[in-house]
């Protein structure tokens, strides 16, 4: 008996280990992934982060250091400092497309259009040409170099202050911060309030008000969305704070009143029995002993209903955005985002770590209150 319960014990733990892993691989990547530049992220994964890569540049030289040597003009330089590119090891370069690394580091090539090129391993070149290159374009060059790693915190800067006033992730963080907090709190208060009456009020359809909630569960908001839009539109609320706040708020009841109904129930009579006999009233018993003592089960739904609120996108889209843009949400921005930079992984990867903040750090600090407020009530 004994050594089913280890092997049962090892097989939790591992568990554990793994889903931890599975959840922590992925935010870990995302985040070395958002400080990297966008060219180490097309050619190595995040894991190699902290290693040099190999990756392919188109350099040009410059005309602004010409000299003459006789017949010749000569230009020198360095292929990395002139084209603000961090200083690396060149292992192979190319002046034609075709051939990138047809030669190596000290050797010289020469151009189609006249002119040849010494390139060194640290990057400092001799461009030499019959011809004045003053004023001309440079010699393009295609380097094979080893780039040590970047690190660099331009995702994010670009990500939240690049674009306009109204158009920028930043504001879309408040925007959503406008709508989440309200939107959290409303359904916890109403739904307090009424899972109270239905675990220690009786009157009359108690068990009726109790199926219908369990009952609207298992209803879709989609089939709500347009119906209560035209409802909103109807008296007078439109597309706005209030309207997507009332929104979360119906959507969000049924699972609220059902959680903490649950937990309050759960709570020892004797409490609630002797509160009334000292002559407590219902609201006192409310406010005094049943929130206090039902804070697991309001900190559990706060965690669902903060998290679901703040990555919507369907409602937002129905209920608050409109053409300004003034009141777009985070999961808006970035599905925009994709359309515009949906090449550059590294400005990708900051929004969508951005997002990833604050819930994270409301999960972090209520998770205690997780578990307990979903188990209350279910067992004697």
């Amino acid at each position: 008996m004994r050594r089913s319960k280890s092997v049962l014990n090892w097989v939790v733990q591992v568990s554990t280990v793994l889903l931890v892993a599975l959840w922590l691989v992925p935010s870990l990547g995302l985040l070395v992934s958002s400080l990297r530049h966008v060219d180490q992220i097309a050619s190595t994964g995040w894991w190699k982060a902290l290693f040099p890569s190999e990756q392919v540049l188109q350099l040009r030289t410059q005309a602004d250091m010409q000299i003459r040597e006789g017949d010749l003009f000569v230009i020198t330089g360095n292929l990395f400092a002139q084209n603000d590119v961090p200083v690396a090891k060149i292992r192979a370069f190319g002046t034609s497309s075709r051939e990138i690394g047809a030669f190596a580091p000290g050797a010289t090539s020469q151009l189609r259009k006249g002119g040849a090129i010494t390139l060194q391993a640290n990057g400092d070149y001799r461009y030499e040409h019959t011809e004045d290159r003053a004023g001309k374009r440079g010699a393009r060059v295609f380097v094979t170099a080893l780039i040590p790693p970047q690190f660099t915190f331009d995702n994010y800067r670009r990500v939240l202050f690049s674009g306009s006033a109204t158009n920028t992730l930043a504001r879309a963080f408040f925007n959503t911060l406008s709508v989440t907090i309200p939107a959290t709190i409303l359904p916890i208060a109403l739904a307090a309030f009424a899972a109270y009456a239905l675990a220690w009020m009786v009157f009359p359809g108690r068990a009726l008000v109790l199926a219908c909630v369990v009952g609207l569960l298992v209803v879709p908001l989609h089939l709500a969305l347009i119906p209560l839009l035209k409802l909103h539109l109807g008296i007078g609320i439109g597309k706005g704070y209030l309207g997507i706040w009332l929104a979360h708020t119906g959507f969000g009841l049924p699972l609220a009143i059902y959680l903490l109904r649950n937990y309050m129930a759960g709570l020892p009579r004797e409490i609630i029995e002797n509160a009334r006999i000292d002559g407590a009233s219902e609201f006192q018993i409310f406010t005094r002993i049943v929130l206090p003592l039902s804070f697991p089960a309001l900190a559990s739904f706060a965690i669902f209903q903060f998290l679901w609120t703040w990555n919507d996108l369907l409602v937002a889209k129905v209920f608050l955005i409109d053409a300004s843009g003034q009141t777009t949400v985070m999961t808006h921005q970035i599905v925009e985002m994709l359309g515009t930079y949906g090449g550059d992984w590294g400005l990708l990867a900051a929004a969508a770590f951005v997002s990833m903040i604050l819930p994270l750090v409301v999960f972090f600090t209520m998770q205690k209150y997780l578990v307990r407020g979903l188990l209350a009530g279910s067992v004697k």
